[in-house]
């Protein structure tokens, strides 16, 4: 079936959007994090479930989102799933504990994921040669700019309306999307029957490994890695679950998911590029917001209005990214981008406890802007050359990967964090021992000044060496701060060594995707 050009970009455009829901809402809690733990009354240890419980979920629905678009048709796959988002974004802004946050924010990711992978797939189905060269730039702002502003948005509604209308938000364009995809997706054929062959093995140790290493990369930073029982018994199951998971990819008549398109090894190193990619998208993402509340102590609003410069860079290179990819050998863009992104997070690695807005704006700027020059390429080298129910496959692992770069990145991200600002306390302290006349001098000029409001001189010394501690904890935490970012950057260049092996795949016509 043959569609006109602008039924496609209909098409395309709800589809995107669906996707942009999906995607924001993984982050769009980031700055309204403790607003919502005040509200349900959770401990800091349940709060980042709430979002963990999401990308874990929704790290399970990507891959199996091929399966499901082939056996429910694009139509009704994209509509169910928007569909149901909108009512788990419901139940989340009713949610009365932080137990039930964390079931409807899982229920929430697993139906959403399915939107992300199915408009990869449908986009560069629909169209090709330069209409085609669109889709990457598109999407590919699409996947960085809405985790990007969500930390934006939630601070901006948290501060306006609430945390819960966070959730509330989505309702009414989730319902537009949900309508507009029954009556407008029309581009393939269900073909039921897959469901009556549905590999139940295959999908549960999927389950299981995905979700049990989503599991380890969140709690082990905090409690040791292996050196908890807990956390290293899960790793072992999710472990065995990952080696079942390949024997039925391998062996099954009906598989969830295909490997086939790991035959192509630029595909593979494309996945690999998206890997680091989306290490960079997320834990950059995450950690500037960390740093602004944790350090400088801002307002979920505040740091909403810091970060919102990094979306505003992502929009202004779409059209510079894309026109490059038409005219640009991929590898050239991808290598200029590589460097780019770690000068930008090279820039981060100097910050001090007064940054604000104005001296994270070339960081963000720079970080920003690189990572369209990454990510645009890596999609067209990944996808280009599949068609049919393959490029749907394709699709889903490649979305994955970067999910599972986002998921490694933020843990790898934390226990960094951890040891290098206990490294950095214990190092300040060593220096001031060496000093220690400078040290009580200073501890002591702060007890006097607080002394002149406070009439009990042993209570004015306790606040003044408390205040001493938060400083010297405070500048130890920056510096493990620069060190991340510094380390991230290296990261980056090391990325490089892959861009040679990388050969531009030749690209295949538009054609609707066949269910069967």
């Amino acid at each position: 079936m043959t569609l006109p050009d602008a039924t496609k970009f209909l098409i395309f455009g709800i589809m995107a959007f669906g996707q942009f829901m999906a995607l924001v809402d993984i982050q769009i809690v980031a700055a309204s994090l403790n607003e919502v733990q005040a509200g349900l009354a959770a401990g800091p240890d349940e709060i980042s479930w709430v979002q963990t419980a999401y990308l874990m979920a929704e790290l399970v629905m990507i891959p199996f989102a091929a399966f499901l678009a082939q056996a429910m048709s694009t139509r009704w796959l994209f509509a169910a799933s928007a569909g149901l988002f909108t009512l788990a974004s419901a139940l989340c802004g009713t949610a009365w504990s932080i137990e039930s946050m964390i079931v409807f924010r899982a229920i929430q990711g697993f139906v959403g994921g399915a939107m992300v992978p199915t408009v990869f797939a449908t986009g560069f189905a629909m169209f090709s040669d330069k209409q085609r060269a669109m889709i990457p730039a598109i999407l590919g702002m699409v996947s960085v700019l809405a985790p990007t502003l969500g930390p934006t948005l939630g601070g901006w509604i948290t501060d306006a309306a609430g945390w819960r209308w966070v959730f509330y938000v989505n309702v009414l364009p989730g319902a537009i999307v949900t309508v507009l995809a029954i009556t407008v997706i029309r581009v393939d054929r269900p073909n039921p029957k897959m469901l009556g062959r549905v590999d139940w093995i295959h999908l549960g140790s999927m389950a299981v490994f995905l979700g049990g290493l989503e599991y380890v990369l969140e709690e082990g930073p905090k409690d040791g890695w292996f050196d908890d029982a807990d956390i290293a018994a899960i790793a072992w199951i999710a472990l065995v679950a990952f080696v079942l998971f390949l024997e039925r990819s391998f062996r099954s008549d009906g598989p969830i998911v295909k490997l086939t398109p790991f035959r192509k090894p630029t595909f593979a190193f494309a996945c690999l590029f998206n890997l680091v990619i989306g290490f960079g998208i997320y834990a950059g993402t995450y950690l500037v917001p960390l740093y602004l509340g944790r350090v400088r102590g801002y307002t979920a609003s505040d740091i909403g209005t810091t970060v919102f410069i990094a979306g505003v860079t992502q929009f202004l290179g779409v059209p510079i990214a894309a026109g490059l990819s038409q005219r640009v050998d991929p590898r050239i863009m991808i290598t200029f981008g590589l460097v780019l992104f770690a000068c930008g997070l090279w820039l981060f690695s100097f910050m001090t406890p007064e940054w604000g807005f104005h001296a994270l704006l070339w960081p963000q700027a720079v970080r920003s802007f690189a990572i369209m020059l990454c990510i645009v390429p890596s999609v067209g080298l990944a996808l280009n050359g599949f068609e049919g129910p393959e490029l749907r496959y394709a699709s889903g692992l490649f979305n994955l990967m970067r999910n599972l770069g986002g998921a490694i990145g933020i843990a790898l991200v934390n226990t960094w964090l951890q040891d290098w600002t206990r490294l950095h306390a214990l190092r300040l302290s060593e220096t001031l021992g060496t000093m220690p006349r400078m040290a009580s001098d200073t501890v002591a000029e702060v007890a006097r000044r607080i002394a002149a409001t406070t009439p009990d001189p042993d209570r004015a010394l306790a606040m003044a060496q408390a205040m001493f501690g938060q400083i010297v904890g405070r500048e130890a935490l920056t510096l493990a701060f620069n060190d991340v970012f510094r380390t991230m950057a290296w990261l980056f260049i090391a990325a490089l060594v892959m861009v040679p092996f990388c050969r531009p795949p030749k690209q295949v016509g538009s054609a609707t995707i066949e269910a069967h």
